[in-house]
């Protein structure tokens, strides 16, 4: 579903001490956002909260109110300090019920693994009136109540979800990008590329420098939910560079 005129956003809230310690790197900031982009939808804001029930209630409650969309990665799982789902119910202010179909999945998939222990029947839990997200990866579906969207924390189970995701929210237009790479100081260019941008209100210029093989350069990103404004602006760019008499690479270097 696509409403091509609306900008689109969402939040992410990434849940888990092992996040904030560094024990762990997070690596489901870039998978969502880039899902993000061909729904039509945009990761406008991120949070990364404690396993503490309070923190969590805090940003579900700020970033759903602020987007379309709230998804949430980690504390979904077995253990006791997996208190997602008690953090969204109280932030929704509903329940937290088993849902009989996540009960009966789990059932069926720990049939030949020593069966459904209390651990494994935290997983079964859901803030009430929610439905399940299909989870190939292993028995534990997602959950999403609304615009809150919850998902498991280990990135290749994330992406499953998502996948079953895929094409079920409104959105608008994808966002298009092209990239031009140059060897060149972007303080150098930093009038052309704000002229540039200025002079197409439909997209956005992303400068990325970088230093490689002694000399520095950068990546310009031109972003926009329009084909045709973003070849302009992509020209416009490239004119530009190379009147200045910079040589660019598209694609980036």
């Amino acid at each position: 579903m696509k409403s091509p005129d609306k900008i689109w956003t969402a939040g992410l809230v990434i849940i888990g001490d092992e996040i904030l310690s560094g024990r762990t790197h997070d690596k489901n900031i870039a998978q969502v956002a880039s899902w993000l982009q061909v729904q039509g939808i945009r990761l406008a804001e991120v949070r990364v909260v404690p396993d503490v029930q309070a923190r969590i209630v805090e940003a579900v409650n700020a970033l759903r109110a602020a987007h379309d969309y709230l998804f949430t990665t980690g504390g979904i799982g077995p253990t006791h300090d997996d208190i997602t789902v008690d953090a969204v119910a109280e932030a929704l202010g509903v329940p937290v019920v088993i849902h009989p179909d996540a009960r009966a999945l789990l059932e069926r998939y720990y049939a030949d693994k020593g069966g459904l222990n209390e651990g494994r029947l935290r997983m079964a839990r859901v803030p009430e009136g929610s439905d399940l997200i299909p989870n190939r990866m292993s028995g534990a579906p997602g959950i999403r109540r609304g615009n809150v969207i919850l998902m498991a924390g280990v990135p290749h189970i994330t992406a499953g979800m998502l996948d079953a995701l895929t094409g079920k929210l409104e959105g608008g237009a994808p966002l298009l990008s092209e990239t031009i790479g140059c060897w060149v100081a972007e303080s150098e260019i930093a009038q052309l590329l704000r002229e540039v941008e200025q002079a197409h209100e439909n997209c956005q210029i992303g400068s990325y420098p970088f230093f490689r093989e002694g000399r520095v350069g950068a990546n310009f990103v031109i972003r926009s939910t329009d084909a045709e404004d973003l070849a302009s602006c992509v020209h416009t760019l490239c004119d530009g560079l190379a009147t200045s008499g910079y040589d660019f690479t598209p694609g980036g270097i």
